[in-house]
């Protein structure tokens, strides 16, 4: 197939652009064409770059001509964030044969009812944010659009996404540096709420095999929606425990109040703690491995650890004890 990857430059593109090509498919990166991916790989050679800054031709209108003159079989959409930007893909594509698949986000769910949560959202409250708001509306509309007779559709919503090249969610929910500097050197972490609060990630590779899954299984996936997250969820202590022992540390939390927690760091780390913890999530993917053959390779904390690996191989995160983290990354499962 010819398929067209809406901003494979990123974090999902880094492992599903190589997979694409290497599966045999004939690939075409829309980017803005100011980052390349996170990880380099010959399969890169083969593909067709074209640059295109989104933003600007939705605002003229014509992002949706670009995408449908390259005549794609398919369409990977990795960067859409509003509904407007959405419809007017799909109207662009409609009366081809293209099956266009999107890249949604958990927090299209609020906080948690009954876990684990299903594509029905009936184990989940409302979204909690704008950004939240959207990508609901988004794959609302993808789904009417295939059930009534439209555009192939499809949506993916990945959990927090993690891999070699960039920091992962970390055991308070959020991207604080200092957080695994205290625990590798066995320090005290201050803990809001109970500590039973859980994360649900997936490593970019596995969200990429869902990406490419449901491309070339579109009976299976076209009009569905899809949850794509690790097999398991880690709660914030049980998450501590783990990290703690890379470093032959055991964890030591002190419960604080969040108007502690929020006195002891800056506004933008509490917000984003805020924002992971109080949704607590925990999905379920077992629509997607009966319908698409997902099979993650993953555990969340052995994709957290490759990613701390990487941060400190490069440079990016100082730890004080990074042989414990070991050379080489743990084996998928």
């Amino acid at each position: 197939m010819r398929i067209v990857v809406i901003g494979g430059s990123g974090h999902i593109g880094t492992f599903l652009v190589p997979r694409l090509v290497r599966a045999g498919h004939e690939v075409v990166n829309i980017s803005r064409g100011t980052s390349t991916a996170y990880a380099d790989a010959p399969e890169w050679a083969q593909v067709r770059q074209v640059v295109a800054d989104r933003e600007q031709q939705d605002a003229e209108g014509v992002f949706g001509a670009t995408v449908r003159g390259l005549e794609p079989d398919a369409v990977v959409d990795l960067v859409c964030f509003t509904l407007a930007s959405a419809t007017a893909l799909v109207e662009a594509l409609r009366g081809t044969d293209a099956h266009l698949v999107h890249c949604g986000s958990i927090w299209r769910y609020g906080k948690s009812r009954r876990v684990p949560i299903d594509e029905s959202g009936a184990g989940a409250e409302a979204p909690l944010d704008e950004y939240g708001v959207q990508k609901d509306r988004i794959a609302r509309m993808l789904k009417q659009e295939t059930a009534s007779g439209g555009l192939a559709t499809t949506s993916l919503h990945p959990g927090h996404i993690v891999g070699p090249g960039w920091h992962p969610i970390g055991p308070l929910g959020n991207l604080d540096p200092a957080v695994w500097t205290a625990i590798a050197n066995g320090e005290p972490l201050q803990v809001p709420g109970s500590g039973a609060e859980t994360m649900h990630h997936v490593h970019a590779d596995d969200l990429a095999q869902a990406f490419q899954l449901a491309v070339e299984h579109r009976d299976a996936a076209a009009g569905e929606d899809f949850n794509i997250v690790a097999p398991t969820a880690l709660s914030v202590r049980g998450y501590a425990a783990i990290a703690a022992a890379w470093f032959g540390r055991t964890a030591t939390l002190e419960p604080v109040t969040w108007d502690e927690f929020r006195a002891s760091t800056t506004a933008g780390h509490a917000d984003a703690s805020w924002g992971h913890l109080d949704r607590s999530q925990c999905f379920s993917i077992e629509k997607a491995k009966a319908r698409l053959g997902y099979a993650p390779a993953y555990e969340p904390d052995e994709a957290v650890r490759e990613s701390l690996r990487w941060l400190v191989d490069n440079g990016e995160l100082d730890l004080p004890v990074p042989c414990v983290l070991g050379s080489e990354p743990p084996p998928p499962r």
